[in-house]
């Protein structure tokens, strides 16, 4: 049979090594270009001419965003035009593009979630919504609750539609491709969150085309020194490796053809973050990494898979304990390949990866492999459930974990990309794959709860074992079990390496011992406040319970009780929470009577206690009585005022038109009370104020405010100016000023400046 040698061109091989293609300001393409682009990727697999409802996605959303521009200067429409494309890449279907094309539309314009579904149908508007609400997600958060809920609500996004956090990782991807527009902070913020969560997710998904180049753009910006040193170490001897590469191809695609096999032969280099990894990993250097690059054989069939393999260690010698066979055990993502490593005839070590066509766009595309186009038909094909076992095995985290600190650490542990796998096998013959390191119980756990629960021996290969044996690829493990087991020993929580297991043997005891362990919380919580002279029934109301419950991440108070129980939380935690909150309410109780009684009392007593307020109030015929000015809305004198009274501050003067005063709620606006500014000359006093500007950005706006200010005389306290996509500036302002009428003049002189759209006063 003729063989089918093909060898990445020079510069695929460059763009691999060195760095991945972006969007540049100065020489973008035109939106007509990609889309045309996106429509040639569209029919490379697409069976069907009708593209109709794809081009009506891109007119709808070019004009969505017309006038936003991204940070690089060009036209907005290009972020999702190229997202569309990643998703083409992948060959996903129709709804997917159309959903690519108008994920940010909802977000950013005008369009509502409404309109899409009326245009292109319920299942896009679903899509859309979905990930809208992932980018609206912070996983920087500091609060553990915080980053616990939204990664929560990630998943059940991903259990809804697998495709949304598709979109969100072709999102995610041509971002990263545009990162070097963002600030310096902004750049390592989102390679960290790609890092921990996107790039493993994409791993997961078995999508390593997205993953790898995820796992590079993030290290650029989170470890540039390295990043840098490592491209320029694999460059460093680009002609004699890419010499090697084509010889090695030469020699193996002759032999494979002589073989009778048909195959397709191309050479590759490792991503940097996979070499930095093994570095680190091995604590080795560079020139000690036996595959930095590959030869990589695709064939039809898997029989041709160990006849190639056959062959090549018939033409070399391969290194011992190199070999690994993930056709027969594949990964956990249910990636397949033949991997070895080899000796070339002059001492340079090589890997050499085998696997079928359809393995390949397994590795490649993950569950978008199989993700086949059909006219009328969408959602995951039924024979990628395997790759979705570890989502559902998250959500049944979800609804079992109720303690936020637990859940994210099980979760950021099972994403863990840095962990080896071992492979295990029961007596019937099936496969279990295990974190490396992992003991009997970590295998039993594996097969299900109720056989760990009941575990109280194992044998490996037929001989018995204690249970913190380490189990090694390979080895048959028999799990003895007894009904008459007690259950899991807390000693197991130090000895398994899994993160199932660990789960699997907390919710026992939580479950089996949950009602001593709330009696044993209650009881530890009784005696530290003995022991401290804080009296519990005071602390025990039920708005303070209702705040520590928030602040430690728990649904009631018995889960909170039986985590104080079994040592999951510190019974000192929770009686000074409980103790701050009581303290924060006993102040908040002052009653309305009490705060004018004691305005009356003191003002009667002592008048000359408090200044003349500013200019002067009248608070319902009382004179200069205990008031301040409200900062969110900033009275000045000749303003129309309403005073209300808070509980132990005295009266607070608000504008009338403030949108507090306004949205106050009915139980709350009896405390409102008559004000005026009394009449008094007030030229010397002034007033701080708040004003916002809304003009179209330019060159010299700010300069033509500042001169506004600078003649009237009046000194700027603050300013801040932001311009939003359509490039619309709001500036916030903020400064003293002696009365109502030079402020009008003030801002009567601001609307005349160019391009300003409108002056207004901050309302509340």
């Amino acid at each position: 049979m003729p063989e089918k040698i093909v060898l990445e061109q020079d510069k695929n091989i460059k763009t691999k090594e060195v760095e991945r293609p972006v969007d540049t300001p100065a020489d973008f393409t035109s939106p007509e270009v990609l889309y045309q682009d996106l429509i040639t990727e569209i029919k490379k697999y697409h069976p069907s001419s009708d593209l109709s409802d794809i081009e009506k996605a891109y007119k709808v959303a070019y004009k969505a965003h017309e006038g936003q521009k991204r940070k690089s200067g060009e036209p907005y429409i290009i972020h999702p035009l190229c997202v569309a494309i990643i998703l083409a890449e992948l060959e996903l279907d129709k709804e997917s593009i159309i959903a690519g094309l108008l994920h940010d539309v909802v977000e950013d314009t005008v369009m509502t979630s409404e309109d899409v579904e009326k245009e292109f149908g319920s299942e896009v508007a679903l899509l859309v919504d979905g990930v809208t609400k992932l980018t609206q997600l912070n996983y920087e958060h500091d609060k553990i609750e915080v980053q616990a809920e939204n990664l929560r609500k990630m998943f059940l996004a991903m259990a809804k539609d697998i495709r949304v956090i598709m979109i969100k990782l072709a999102d995610r991807l041509h971002n990263m491709r545009t990162m070097q527009y963002q600030s310096p902070a902004k750049q390592i913020e989102k390679s960290r969150e790609t890092m921990e969560i996107y790039a493993p997710i994409a791993h997961r998904l078995g999508i390593s085309k997205i993953k790898v180049e995820l796992d590079d753009l993030s290290m650029k910006y989170l470890m540039p020194d390295v990043y840098n040193d490592l491209v320029e170490q694999v460059n460093l001897n680009r002609p004699g490796r890419e010499a090697f590469i084509k010889s090695i191809i030469k020699e193996v695609g002759m032999h494979i053809s002589n073989a009778g096999i048909e195959a397709e032969i191309d050479g590759r280099v490792k991503h940097f973050f996979s070499i930095y990894r093994k570095m680190v990993n091995q604590n080795k250097t560079l020139d000690q990494i036996y595959d930095i690059f590959a030869v990589r054989i695709k064939v039809d069939t898997v029989k041709d898979c160990y006849a190639a393999l056959g062959v090549i260690h018939e033409m070399y010698k391969p290194i011992p304990g190199r070999f690994k066979d993930y056709i027969a055990m594949p990964k956990p993502n249910m990636y397949q390949s033949l991997h070895t490593t080899l000796i070339a005839s002059n001492g340079q070590p090589f890997e050499v990866q085998i696997r079928t066509y359809e393995m390949h766009r397994t590795a490649e595309y993950g569950i978008a492999a199989h993700w086949k186009y059909k006219e009328g038909k969408s959602g995951a094909p039924s024979n990628e459930e395997a790759k979705l076992s570890w989502l559902r095995q998250m959500l049944e985290w979800q609804t079992e974990m109720s303690d936020n600190k637990e859940f994210l650490s099980s979760i950021k542990s099972d994403l863990n990309l840095f962990s080896d796998n071992i492979y295990c096998f029961t007596p019937t013959g099936d496969v279990k794959n295990l974190p490396a390191g992992s003991c009997p119980v970590d295998f039993a756990y594996s097969i299900h709860s109720a056989v760990g629960n009941k575990m109280v021996g194992a044998r490996v290969n037929g001989k018995l074992v204690t249970i913190d044996y380490e189990l090694k690829s390979g080895d048959r493990v028999e799990i003895i079990t007894s009904q008459n087991s007690k259950g899991p020993s807390r000693d197991w929580l130090n000895i398994v390496k899994s993160t199932q297991a660990r789960n699997k043997i907390n919710q026992w005891f939580k479950q089996e011992l949950k009602e001593d362990n709330i009696l044993k919380g209650k009881e530890l919580i009784t005696n530290y406040c003995k022991t401290k002279g804080i009296v519990l029934s005071d602390i025990m109301k039920p708005e303070n319970q209702e705040k520590t419950l928030n602040k430690y991440g728990f649904k009631d108070w018995n889960s909170l009780l039986a985590s104080v129980g079994h040592g999951g939380l510190k019974e000192g935690q929770v009686v000074n929470k409980l103790v701050e909150e009581n303290e924060k309410r006993k102040k908040a109780e002052v009653t309305d009577n009490d705060v004018l009684e004691g305005i009356v009392q003191q003002e009667a007593k002592n008048k000359d206690k408090y200044k003349k307020t500013r200019g002067g109030i009248v608070v319902k015929g009382i004179h200069d009585v205990a008031v301040r000015f409200s900062k969110c809305c900033n009275p000045v004198p000749g303003d129309e005022i309403v005073g209300f009274v808070t509980r132990g501050r005295g009266v607070t003067i608000h504008r009338t038109d403030c949108v507090n005063v306004i949205n106050f709620p009915e139980n709350e606006r009896e405390r409102l009370i008559e004000a005026e500014w009394e009449q008094v000359d007030s030229s010397a006093d002034k007033y701080s104020t708040e004003i916002n500007i809304f003009a179209g950005n330019r060159t010299g706006l700010i300069v033509d405010i500042s001169r506004i200010f600078t003649e009237a005389n009046i000194d700027v306290k603050f300013m801040n100016s932001r311009v939003n996509k359509k490039g619309i500036a709001t500036i916030n302002l903020g400064f003293d000023i002696h009365g109502k009428d030079e402020l009008n003049r003030l801002v009567e002189k601001l609307r005349n400046i160019e391009g300003v759209t409108d002056v207004a006063r901050t309302a509340g």
